[in-house]
C-alpha cells in the first residue's frame, strides 16, 4: 500500500466526517413542536396554529402545535424547560406568562429573561370588555354603578389564573371600582360560552374570540382596550373614551412571543426569527392576521422581544398593588 494511496484514503475519510458533521448541523431536520399553555380553540391556539402552518412552509419541515393547558401556563412552561435546547421544542408565550404575571407575582418557578431563549415577537392583540347581554349595563360607568348597588352579584370570567384576561379583570376591578368575583376557565372561548348561559357576567377577551358573538348580539361590548376603536367594532369605545382614569394601563391587552429553552443556539434562533419575520411582513399573511384574528403582526429581532418583555414586566410591577393572582 503506497503512501499516496493511504493519504487518499485519509483524505476521503476526513471529507466523509466533515460531510456528516455538516449534515448533522442542518436545522431543522425534523418536526418542530410549538407548546401552547391553553386548550385548543382559544386565541393563543389560533395564532400559534396560523404561524405553525406558515413556518412549516418557510422552514420546509412540519411544525406541530401541542396544547398543554393548566396552572396558568405552568404545565407548558415546565415542558419547555425540560426540553432539549435544540430548536425542536418552542413555546408560544403570551403577555401574561412572559411579563404580566412575572411583574405582579413574586416567587414564580421561572424567570422569562433567564430561563427562555428569545426567538421573536409574533403579534399583539387588543382586548374587548364584554358583558352578558342580560346584565343591565351599557358602559363601564354603568357597570361600576351596578356593582356598587349589587356588591356580591357580579362575577368575571378568565382563561385561567394569571392569564391576561384574569390580570386585566383584576386591574379593571380595582381601578374602576367594580366589585367582581373571579371565575377561572381554561381558554378564552370558555368565557364567551359561559356568557351565553348566563353563568358569567363580565369578561375581557381578545377581539378574535369575541367579535362574532358581539356581532350576533349574544354578548355586549362595553369598551375596547387601547387608545382607539376597532374597525370591526365601531360602536365600542376605547378605554380612552370610557371616562375612567387609569385604564390606559391595559394597553396592550396581550402579545404573543415565540421562545425556546435556555441555551438555544443563536443560529437556530435567528433562522426561526427570520422565518417569523417573513410571515409577519407578508402582505397576505398580515391581512389574514388582522382580519381573521384581529391581531397586529409584529417583526423584529430576538433582542427586540427581550426588550419588550423587560419593559412590560416593569410596567406590571408598578401595577402590583391593583391585582390579586391568588385567584
Amino acid at each position: 500500500m503506497t503512501i499516496s494511496f493511504v493519504a487518499r484514503l485519509l483524505s476521503l475519510g476526513v471529507m466523509a466526517v466533515l460531510g456528516t458533521a455538516s449534515h448533522a448541523e442542518e436545522y431543522p431536520a425534523r418536526p418542530i413542536r410549538i407548546l401552547v399553555g391553553f386548550a385548543a380553540g382559544g386565541s393563543t391556539d389560533a395564532i400559534a396554529r396560523f404561524y405553525a402552518q406558515k413556518l412549516a412552509v418557510e422552514l420546509k419541515t412540519p411544525v406541530i402545535v401541542e396544547n398543554k393547558p393548566g396552572a396558568g401556563q405552568i404545565v407548558a412552561i415546565k415542558a419547555l424547560k425540560a426540553a432539549a435546547a435544540d430548536g425542536y421544542t418552542l413555546y408560544m408565550g403570551t403577555g401574561s406568562a412572559l411579563s404580566q404575571t412575572p411583574g405582579v407575582q413574586r416567587g414564580l418557578s421561572y424567570e422569562p429573561l433567564k430561563d427562555f431563549s428569545m426567538v421573536g415577537l409574533v403579534a399583539t392583540a387588543p382586548g374587548v370588555i364584554v358583558v352578558n347581554r342580560d346584565l343591565p349595563v351599557r358602559s363601564l360607568r354603568d357597570l361600576a354603578a351596578y356593582s356598587k348597588a349589587n356588591p356580591t352579584k357580579v362575577n368575571f370570567g378568565s382563561s385561567g389564573i394569571g392569564s391576561a384576561s384574569h390580570l386585566a379583570g383584576e386591574y379593571l376591578s380595582k381601578v374602576a371600582g367594580i366589585t367582581m368575583t373571579h371565575i377561572p376557565y381554561k381558554a378564552d372561548a370558555d368565557i364567551v360560552q359561559a356568557m351565553y348561559t348566563g353563568s358569567v357576567h363580565v369578561g375581557i377577551a381578545p377581539a378574535q374570540g369575541a367579535v362574532t358573538a358581539i356581532s350576533n348580539g349574544k354578548i355586549r361590548a362595553l369598551a375596547v382596550t387601547g387608545s382607539h376603536r376597532l374597525k370591526q367594532l365601531p360602536e365600542a369605545p376605547s378605554l380612552a373614551e370610557a371616562g375612567i382614569s387609569g385604564l390606559e394601563g391595559l394597553d396592550p391587552y396581550t402579545y404573543y412571543g415565540l421562545v425556546g429553552p435556555k441555551g438555544l443556539s443563536a443560529s437556530a434562533a435567528m433562522k426561526l426569527n427570520a422565518a417569523i419575520n417573513r410571515v409577519s411582513r407578508d402582505p397576505a399573511s398580515a391581512a389574514q392576521i388582522q382580519d381573521k384574528y384581529y391581531a397586529d403582526p409584529r417583526s423584529g429581532s430576538p433582542d427586540d422581544l427581550r426588550k419588550a418583555i423587560q419593559e412590560d414586566t416593569e410596567k406590571w410591577a408598578r401595577f402590583r398593588k391593583y391585582v390579586n393572582v391568588a385567584g
